[in-house]
């Protein structure tokens, strides 16, 4: 997730030759970090390069994220520098493209153009793989809004990794295997911003998993609105889930580590739970989301699974797997949310025992049924259970980061630390772990020892 824009004085890098630089700004969830690379991706087919320096770009791109509230203001208020920026731009004889891309594209459609006439293109993210297509039609000087769900697959339209000759990804990798939901929890938009779910078929999973192997990933995180609801079939016709794709994954030689999210508790089968029992290289991480510990406000939500219901799901997890630490998402002053209420989703949490946790207040979200409901609760009382149930998470991660102390096990190595010498890598349970180490040994694993932790990372010695 990303600040708000801060556009540095006066700079004009002159872009060489007939190459074309393009500045993707990514905000929201890792299935927006994955669609950005996706565009840098089928924007190199026209002879776009990506840069990190927006002075230096031709084309702008503000990939956003409609779950919090006020998102559609900031993005117009980045809109607005954005084109003053296209002025000063124009003033020179150079041209600046503005295109807003994600959820709050596809939420807001014509009504970007309306309010902020510097943009040029707004394309919704089931629609990007026509984002090529639409600059033309921008550059003949029509202004496209293209926001209708595509009938055909976008994922078919898109260069892969390897075959897109992009830049390095690093040694870790997102890789969207599903998309959209068909939930409905009253307060979330995303039925309505990226439609229903929709799985992609094994073949391309698996040719897009390759490639990104064979360019020097040696870590997947698959990706999905509601992940664990993929399905598939494979060559045989025989059906197929997430537990099954993963154990074909799993038989890439030169992959070295899985994770995914974010799932749904409904959808937690069996040959998904015998996944994280069997196969080691699936790390025993899980972000599994529960949003309130209370029936009441559970059922309100649309939820469709009680409190008991998802600690007995936990219950049967970590039997498969006894060190998996679990994450979940938590939701305050849903509309009706009494003291009560509050006080049972703080038990679930005690309960549960969750090494990572995110949680929120909650937003009004125009067009859902939660923003219909009565009972809104005040905004202070929100920020209070909020502070509240923070310090508790906060305890629990603190408690699990100090429980690794003393403990031996691999480490993936990601990047260079802050100090000389020093590598960063990542724990089987998704820490940051800072370790002595040599650039040229990014992407093994190694062994350590943990003797320290820090505010948000552990500090390990090689063993």
């Amino acid at each position: 997730m990303s600040n708000d824009i801060a556009l540095p004085a006066e700079t004009d890098a002159t872009t060489t030759g007939a190459q074309r630089k393009v500045f993707v700004k990514t905000y929201g969830c890792q299935m927006n970090v994955y669609d950005s690379d996706r565009m840098t991706d089928a924007l190199s087919r026209d002879g776009y390069v990506a840069t990190d320096d927006m002075q230096e770009a031709d084309l702008v791109l503000i990939n956003t994220c409609h779950i919090r509230e006020k998102a559609a203001e900031k993005v117009y208020s980045q809109l607005g520098r954005l084109r003053e920026m296209k002025k000063a731009r124009a003033a020179r004889g150079r041209e600046l493209m503005i295109g807003v891309t994600g959820c709050v594209a596809q939420a807001e459609g014509e009504e970007i153009l309306r309010r902020a006439p510097a943009v040029d293109v707004v394309i919704g993210p089931q629609t990007y793989h026509r984002l090529p297509e639409a600059l033309k039609r921008a550059k003949a000087g029509e202004r496209v809004v293209d926001t209708e769900y595509a009938l055909e697959d976008k994922f078919s339209h898109l260069p892969q990794a390897e075959k897109a000759k992009t830049r390095s990804r690093g040694v870790t990798a997102f890789l969207t295997v599903q998309e959209g939901c068909d939930k409905f929890c009253t307060f979330c938009v995303v039925p309505y911003t990226r439609g229903s779910e929709v799985s992609r078929p094994l073949a391309q999973v698996m040719e897009e998993a390759r490639n990104l192997v064979s360019a020097g990933v040696r870590e997947l995180t698959l990706l999905g609105q509601n992940v664990n609801a993929w399905h598939g079939k494979d060559a045989d016709g025989r059906e197929l889930t997430l537990g099954d794709l993963l154990n074909r994954l799993s038989e890439i030689p030169g992959l070295l580590r899985l994770r995914y999210t974010t799932s749904h508790p409904r959808d937690m089968d069996e040959r998904l739970i015998d996944a994280h029992r069997n196969l080691r290289m699936l790390m025993p991480y899980l972000h599994l989301p529960v949003q309130s510990g209370s029936d009441r406000i559970l059922k309100a939500m649309n939820r469709r699974h009680t409190a008991k219901d998802y600690v007995a799901l936990i219950e049967r997890i970590r039997s498969a797997r006894p060190d998996i630490a679990l994450s979940g998402d938590f939701i305050v002053g849903f509309p009706g949310e009494t003291e009560e209420d509050f006080a049972e989703t703080m038990r679930l949490i005690e309960t549960v025992g969750y090494a990572q946790a995110f949680s929120f207040k909650y937003s009004i979200r125009p067009g859902t049924p939660g923003a219909e409901l009565g009972g809104q609760v005040d905004e202070a009382v929100k920020t209070e259970r909020l502070e509240k149930l923070q310090a508790l998470l906060f305890s629990q991660q603190q408690q699990f980061n100090e429980s690794r102390v003393g403990l031996e096990f691999d480490i993936l190595l990601e990047k260079p630390g802050r100090l000389d010498g020093q590598l960063i890598g990542r724990s089987p349970w998704l820490q940051s772990v800072n370790v002595a180490g040599h650039p040229d040994e990014i992407g093994s694993l190694v062994r350590v020892r943990i003797t320290d932790t820090g505010v948000n990372s552990l500090f390990g010695e090689r063993v």
